[in-house]
């Protein structure tokens, strides 16, 4: 990058964190350190939600994603308005009448304190990992940038969100995500213009996308009901309702985010502009991806997009064989270079004929240069048996840096690091409320005043930013980073969401039977993920269903009644 660019982004990351920091100052007591005396409006809830769920992969891996197998991933969040207008009718009255620092605690009210406790442990293990996630995709930017490992990377960018985020709290949070949010969006629309820009004069934005489409790049939708296939409408719908449901309702990171909202309508008004917003955006990034691989086309990619493997490589015994790798790879170029010509013309012509002759020879360059890649990564495992083999995360990247000008460079680079920044830092806020208020204050030390849990926040927010810098370290063998964030929560939503279900509208069930079936379901849904007995969106459905019918059975053999019951509304 250039002198400009760093400028660009240094200033960018240190004004965010300095107005954090100067927003969320003098925040003594645990209602304004954990829920910002619940004084912010409805804007700033909205995009402190959609913050926190725009991670850095979204905008690092998703045009990857796209980039290499299309649009499809949109269908994920097919599910997500209808999630929302669930939350704002049933979760978020409920949450803001009980006065609550984290959804957890309802739990012991309305059964006991094992059940809130388990609750709170399959977050804490959820949010723990994929925060380690979250905090490796940035640490992947600086690495390749600066061609160095992403172990020390990870560390300075783990070390810079810790440190807003121990001082200022859930206000540090808001505020922050509230000026990120505002640059991402316009650097997104400043990144699509200028990929358009970039192509051929005689290929428009329309053109391109038609020549993504005709090598199966643009489908978006797609209406087979497939268990195995994660991408459907219907998985998007069913599951990805589920999974939002969970994600929006259950997990302490968004919970935290709408409790700060100063009244029950700014809470509800900040998450339904969230369900309209988050899939058209979404939708664009994906595109911003699919005109990449259009731009691929007519301009020689890489042979790798991770340039660090690949320095690897070329400093290795295994140089010869990198060269006559690249040579193919030059050739094959060429040889789909030449074909995309043909087909655009008979795209130009409108000769179907010639356009699925054309369209063969295309896709036989592709598959030509799929077979080169699968020879290099095989290279790259025998050269170092950890390489990491899998550079989806890294194809924005390299557009970006590479053609892109001075300038907005260092703004888009800017945009990944605030965006991993905002929901790192919503993710640490959460986990730190968690371990406090629900292990902590009810089970440690009950009778402490407001500036000892203060104090015992902060040394939370710090220890959980530690472990998940550990965790980010031994991220880089999980591909898509994406897609791997979304796994990961399959495997737990599905069963805090039927927990919450029983909670609030099962009331003759208790904590005895909630408590056992989402143990055992627990131990299905894991056993179906991990021999990928179904696509893992399903996994969210499997998980809630069972909890509840195993509990109703469950309650019905003990034939006793649940104490403890409390209103809920």
């Amino acid at each position: 990058m250039s002198y400009l660019d760093w400028t660009i982004l240094f200033l960018t990351l240190l004004c965010i964190v300095g107005y954090g920091v100067y927003k969320s100052r003098g925040a003594k007591s645990m209602q304004a350190y954990l829920l910002g005396n619940q004084s912010l409006p409805w804007y700033t809830v909205c995009l402190s939600v959609m913050a926190t769920q725009a991670s850095a992969i979204t905008f690092l891996s998703a045009p990857g994603l796209a980039y290499s197998s299309g649009m499809s991933f949109v269908q994920f969040y097919f599910g997500l308005p209808l999630a929302m207008i669930v939350l704002c009718i049933t979760f978020v009255p409920i949450f803001h009448s009980l006065k609550l620092y984290t959804a957890y605690e309802y739990l012991e009210q309305r059964f006991d304190l094992r059940t809130r406790a388990l609750t709170a442990f399959l977050f804490l293990i959820q949010r723990g990992l994929s925060t380690g996630i979250t905090i490796y995709a940035p640490s992947i930017i600086l690495s390749t940038i600066l061609n160095i490992d992403t172990t020390y990377t990870t560390l300075f960018i783990g070390g810079l969100v810790i440190f807003y985020t121990v001082y200022g709290g859930t206000k540090a949070v808001s505020y922050t995500q509230l000026l990120q949010m505002s640059i991402i969006f316009c650097g997104l629309f400043a990144a699509g213009v200028m990929v358009v820009h970039l192509l051929p004069q005689d290929i428009g934005f329309g053109k391109a996308i038609h020549i993504a489409g005709k090598m199966g790049r643009t489908n978006a939708i797609d209406f087979t009901f497939d268990l195995k296939n994660p991408y459907t409408v219907w998985s998007g719908i069913i599951g990805g309702f589920f999974l939002q449901l969970s994600y929006f309702g259950t997990d302490q990171s968004q919970v935290g985010r709408y409790l700060t909202g100063a009244s029950v309508n700014q809470s509800r008004l900040g998450l339904m502009m969230n369900g309209m917003v988050k899939i058209p955006m979404q939708f664009l990034i994906l595109l911003i991806g699919v005109l990449v691989f259009t731009f691929y086309q007519y301009n020689k990619p890489p042979v790798f997009f991770n340039s660090y493997e690949l320095k690897k490589l070329e400093n290795s015994s295994h140089q010869a064989k990198l060269k006559a790798i690249e040579h193919q790879h030059d050739q094959a170029f060429e040889s789909k270079r030449v074909a995309l010509s043909k087909l655009t013309e008979a795209l130009a012509t409108n000769d179907e004929g010639k356009i699925a002759i054309e369209r063969a020879a295309v896709k036989k360059a592709d598959e030509e240069s799929k077979k080169i890649r699968k020879a290099l990564t095989e290279l790259m495992v025998r050269n170092d048996e950890n390489a990491s083999t899998n550079d989806n995360n890294y194809v924005f990247l390299s557009f970006v840096t590479q053609y892109l000008p001075k300038g907005l460079i260092g703004l888009l680079v800017a945009i990944i690091f605030l965006a991993s920044m905002g929901s790192t830092a919503s993710a640490l806020n959460s986990l730190a409320s968690t371990s406090v208020v629900d292990i902590y204050k009810r089970l440690v030390n009950q009778d402490a005043d407001d500036r000892k849990y203060v104090k015992v926040s902060r040394w939370a927010t710090f220890i959980w930013g530690a472990v998940c810098i550990v965790m980010a370290l031994f991220t880089s063998k999980i591909g898509n980073l994406l897609e791997a964030v979304n796994i990961l929560g399959s495997f737990i939503y599905g069963t805090i969401l039927g927990i919450f279900i029983i909670a609030f509208y099962l009331k003759k069930i208790g904590g005895t039977a909630t408590f056992y079936a989402a143990i055992l379901t627990e131990v299905v849904v894991c056993y179906c993920g991990y021999t990928e007995m179904v696509a893992y969106l399903w996994l969210n459905v499997i998980g809630c269903i069972m909890v509840v019918l195993l509990a109703t059975v469950i309650q019905q053999l003990r034939n006793k009644k649940p104490a403890g019951e409390i209103p809920t509304g």
